[in-house]
């Protein structure tokens, strides 16, 4: 008799996968088993997941109706209404989600207009693919009234954590003058050489103000 998921190992139940080592660690049969919760037919949740993903392929489970799915047995139709609402949600997330793309320093701009006229300084970082597609912006750092402090470590710990290939710095002068201090080129030459050393580029750095903006890159300072 295959055994149950409480009675294997506890580093190979998915559940506890999960919390130890991240959902990335996971097959797509195991986090189809969280779901699952349990088997039937001396089936286990796993191998009743990897029985469901095995019918239907990758390019049309997301597609499938729940009549198709209770077909397959020990699915009841509480179960195969579970899995059906997962895949519907995971779809409508999807076309929700907007990938910004950023090539020129115009761009970054405009998505940071909301700032220009802040009384102290914000600093953002866009976290980007290889393919200069926005993965994650955040807000790092607030400042004072022309100055932003922020650490290499803060900016870097994102872009491992978002898997970052490329990141790109902002911030707004509320003075108007969009010229870079010394203290902003300092910064940007701290962030080149510890993306440098983890292997994640600084592509440029922008600084927003009510009367424009000024690109690190644009003026080969980078």
């Amino acid at each position: 008799m295959k055994p149950k998921i409480k009675d294997l190992p506890k580093f190979d139940r998915p559940r506890e996968k999960l919390v130890k080592y991240g959902v990335s660690k996971l097959s797509n049969s195991e986090l189809l088993a969280i779901l699952l919760r349990t088997g039937k037919n001396g089936k286990n949740a796993v191998e009743l997941a990897t029985e469901i993903l095995q019918k239907f392929n990758s390019k049309n489970i997301t597609d499938t109706t729940i009549d198709e799915i209770i077909k397959i047995k020990g699915l009841g139709t509480a179960k195969a209404c579970e899995i059906i609402a997962c895949f519907e949600l995971g779809k409508r997330l999807l076309k929700e989600k907007k990938s910004n793309l950023y090539i020129v320093p115009d761009e970054v701009y405009k998505e940071l207009k909301h700032i220009i006229n802040n009384k102290k300084e914000h600093m953002y970082v866009f976290y980007l693919n290889s393919r200069n597609q926005e993965i994650e912006k955040e807000l790092i750092s607030v400042g004072s009234l022309n100055a932003t402090t922020a650490h290499p470590r803060e900016v870097f710990e994102g872009a491992i954590k978002h898997s970052a290939s490329q990141i790109i710095i902002a911030h707004n002068h509320p003075s108007g003058d969009f010229t870079p201090s010394s203290e902003d080129i300092t910064l940007t030459e701290r962030f080149v050489k510890a993306g440098e050393i983890l292997g994640i580029a600084l592509t440029d750095h922008v600084i927003v103000s009510s009367k424009g903006y000024f690109s690190f890159r644009q003026s080969g300072l980078i």
